[in-house]
């Protein structure tokens, strides 16, 4: 006991001089199970940051400092690790969830006017009576015009809590006239099928534009409407869908394919797979199915078409897909920001990694890949598609298929250059086809009363006035002296297709378009071939 005592001072020092140390290194604002830790590139970062604030000579934002530094951590790990702002987090998150709570408008912010191009089908604003051509210049007393117009306070002013109302002042041109017009915010839905029509008696045609949550739903509808029109063929269109949720892609997969074939299979950096199988519930196990792609359908559009093709299940059709084999993970980062992180990557059922060559970080000519092939000649002739035949893998039926860069498609089609050259491509991101249409539309909204969508899908034509017309559009917006005789046929079929859209809906649109396409005439004769073989 004596011994003991005799190190009571040293043992006392001692504890001291931790506790002294550990206070130094103590964060009031940490919590518990952080106390005891250590992480010197943690602390450096945080370190910095608290030097700016305190000690930098001038004010900064800092939370831009360290967007910025978020940003260039992950430009350092994969082209699609991505960092979202807490600004465009609610936007992001509501285009993926698939609906939100408003009033529910199509509309152009038009000469600082927000002015309705069409009201959704069945939604508030057009059972509270409000139509296409309508401004709105007053929500709740404020005014939404001239100064006022700023499109990001008009969206939170139109949309609320569902089942609140908002009470909006309205000019209709078409009469002339003021209205007050009370609307109540209900469940608006973010479409992700865009059209959904019978092609032939028997061929049906699907658009999906993006995989969100609702996805899978909106399709089994489609779907379904289609097999009781008489649908045993499908033809799906994942052109220029950029991609979305791997499961939502797997539930559209497993429509099908039988009970127990493999769709997908995942590692992550630990090498642990875990495999997706088809269950038994698929409703188009028996039916022909054509997989449209080309150089823009990426992740989990390429999720369906490799695990159709890798099953020996119908036919894909177009152009070389993107390429992107990376599974992300979103994850919150306690601020209201969140980052998406690549967690896995994900293989086809024949052991195939579809993920197109990439340096450690965002370099600039993996966005480039577009203009690359461009050169190459890819998008004109399938014998310019470079594949590696060390990738080379078979199906069970055994067909080739490669890996390394995006699913090479069954049947190949060029890109039609009389529909995808610059100048057509500049005015529709331009937008000017749908603006031009919105003020013929102005003028003469009232002569298309009474023309059902049918008749005017078949049947309307337009002239070589009206081509004219967009042409001097065009010419005073731009200051040039452009004319549309190389391209008056384009541009007859988008002024229609836009007419179409704004008077009645996006399906009409696509049908309008693809009466044109030259993929889905290829898809419409192997369809046809596949008949006369049986």
């Amino acid at each position: 006991m004596s011994n003991i005592k005799k190190y009571i001072p040293l043992i006392i020092g001692v504890a001291i001089a931790i506790g002294v140390f550990i206070g130094g290194k103590l964060n009031f604002t940490d919590t518990s199970d952080r106390l005891f830790t250590t992480n010197s590139k943690k602390d450096k970062l945080n370190r910095l940051i608290d030097y700016i604030d305190y000690e930098y000579v001038e004010e900064v934002n800092t939370d831009s400092i360290v967007d910025v530094t978020v940003n260039g951590i992950l430009d350092n790990l994969d082209p699609h690790s991505t960092y979202i702002p807490k600004k465009d987090l609610e936007r992001v998150t509501q285009n993926m969830r698939g609906d939100f709570v408003g009033i529910g408008i199509n509309y152009y912010p038009y000469k600082d006017t927000l002015a309705v191009i069409r009201p959704t089908e069945g939604g508030p604003s057009q059972r509270a009576g409000i139509i296409g051509g309508d401004r709105i210049i007053m929500a709740d007393g404020d005014s939404i015009i001239g100064d006022n117009f700023d499109t990001d306070k008009i969206s939170k002013r139109l949309k609320g809590k569902k089942g609140t109302k908002v009470n909006l002042k309205v000019y209709r041109p078409l009469t002339k006239e003021f209205l007050v017009i009370k609307v109540k915010r209900s469940d608006i839905p973010i479409k992700s099928v865009e059209a959904a029509y019978m092609l032939t008696n028997s061929l049906g045609y699907i658009k999906i534009n993006r995989f969100a949550e609702s996805t899978y739903k909106e399709f089994k509808r489609a779907l379904d409407r289609l097999q009781d029109k008489g649908a045993t063929k499908l033809a799906l269109d994942l052109r220029d869908n950029p991609g979305g949720f791997l499961g939502i892609a797997e539930e559209i997969a497993d429509e099908f394919l039988e009970k127990g074939k493999l769709i997908l299979f995942t590692k992550n950096k630990k090498e642990k797979r875990e495999n997706a199988y088809a269950t038994s519930r698929g409703d188009f196990e028996e039916g022909e199915v054509y997989i449209l792609i080309n150089e823009s359908s990426a992740s989990a559009s390429e999720v369906i078409a490799g695990a159709l093709q890798d099953n020996d299940k119908g036919v894909i059709v177009g152009r070389r897909s993107y390429g992107k084999g990376l599974v992300q993970r979103e994850m919150a980062l306690g601020d209201g920001s969140a980052v998406r992180l690549t967690v896995s990557r994900y293989y086809t059922p024949t052991g195939r990694s579809i993920q197109k060559p990439y340096n450690n970080g965002q370099s600039k000519s993996y966005y480039r890949d577009y203009y690359k092939r461009l050169r190459n000649g890819e998008l004109m002739n399938a014998e310019s598609i470079l594949v590696d035949d060390s990738l080379k893998f078979t199906t069970p039926n055994g067909k080739v298929v490669y890996g390394g860069g995006g699913i090479i498609p069954d049947v190949f089609v060029p890109i039609d250059r009389s529909f995808n050259n610059e100048t057509i491509n500049y005015l529709r991101r331009a937008g000017y086809f749908g603006f031009f249409v919105f003020e013929e539309l102005d003028k003469s909204r009232a002569i298309y009363d009474g023309v059902s969508k049918r008749d005017f899908i078949d049947n309307f034509v337009v002239s070589d006035d009206i081509v004219v017309r967009f042409q001097d559009y065009v010419n005073r917006q731009e200051g040039t002296k452009i004319s549309f005789v190389a391209f008056n046929d384009v541009v007859k079929l988008l002024i229609k297709a836009t007419l179409a859209r704004q008077l009645y809906d996006d399906n009409s649109f696509e049908e309008i378009v693809n009466r044109s396409d030259i993929m889905i005439d290829e898809v419409i004769l192997l369809s046809q071939e596949e008949f006369d073989r049986n």
